[in-house]
């Protein structure tokens, strides 16, 4: 069996390798396209098609069956991190260690990136065998029961503050829909019984809130270089986070336990081995 950061490392460059497939270098002259394939193409960390990947892996399909799929995930991802970025929303300079896409190419061309992504998202798993399926999966973890659901209250809580139990039904969906996704549609391409699909589903729930715990953590205690994007900008913003409601060892034991959870919810189906347990303990201990 390959080790973890063997399998990481292929997942990763399969994705990398068929991003470049579906949005060539050449494709188009376009400053649209350019600014697609800069933010897409920016060497993101790809934790989406991963979870994607190796959960079809762990149902019994192969990879390749997932890949676009996974693909697909990523330029959701991207797409919101470009909107994320934008001085309507979270007004960040930089992302992944080098200026936002609407700074490297200006606003107006930086929305209309990410609009394009989101569409060729759609595009790009038209093709395959299962599409219906998988289309209606990624739409509900985009719209406005997953995704932009959770931006809108992330907004609102911006301006009004929010408990605990606000901030897990918010990050749920901003950050924790598309990451139930990804396993999601894993499954979906592996054609999975319910039992593992239903293992995977509290999986990726309790990783995608311990994820976004470790992350609020790390905006506020690391430095921009670890990062690649600016930190601090949550108490700047005067935004409510797990680190500001629990502070640092409070939030990290949460996270912690939320892993143990998604730990047990996969070995219910899967047993202790593979590279999901893996990935979820080492979301846990990341640095950037």
């Amino acid at each position: 069996m390959r080790d973890f950061d063997t399998a990481f490392s292929e997942y990763k460059s399969m994705t990398e390798a068929r991003l470049e497939e579906l949005l060539p270098e050449d494709g188009s002259e376009l400053e649209v396209y350019k600014a697609m394939r800069y933010s897409l193409l920016s060497g993101g960390k790809r934790v989406r098609a991963a979870l994607c990947l190796a959960s079809c892996e762990a149902c019994g399909g192969r990879a390749g069956e997932a890949l676009d799929a996974a693909c697909a995930l990523e330029m959701v991802h991207t797409y919101s991190l470009i909107h994320d970025d934008l001085p309507c929303m979270d007004d960040d300079d930089m992302r992944r260690g080098r200026p936002s896409c609407h700074k490297a190419f200006g606003e107006a061309t930086a929305l209309l990136a990410g609009d394009a992504l989101l569409t060729f998202a759609f595009r790009t798993l038209s093709g395959l065998p299962n599409a219906g399926e998988c289309v209606k999966l990624l739409s509900e973890a985009s719209g406005f029961g997953g995704m932009i659901g959770g931006q809108e209250l992330d907004l609102l809580f911006e301006e009004q503050g929010a408990s605990s139990e606000e901030l897990d039904s918010m990050h749920a969906l901003k950050t924790g829909a598309l990451i139930r996704a990804a396993a999601a549609l894993g499954a979906a391409c592996a054609k999975a019984d319910e039992v593992r699909k239903k293992a995977l589903e509290e999986y990726a729930l309790a990783v995608g809130l311990a994820f976004q715990i470790t992350d609020d953590v790390l905006d506020a205690v690391s430095t921009d270089e670890e990062l690649g994007k600016p930190t601090g900008s949550d108490e700047r913003g005067g935004k409510t986070t797990y680190f500001s409601l629990c502070g640092e060892g409070q939030s990290l034991e949460r996270a912690k336990a939320l892993t143990e959870k998604a730990l047990a919810a996969y070995k219910t189906a899967f047993g202790d081995e593979g590279f999901l347990p893996s990935l979820a303990l080492n979301l846990l201990k990341r640095t950037n």
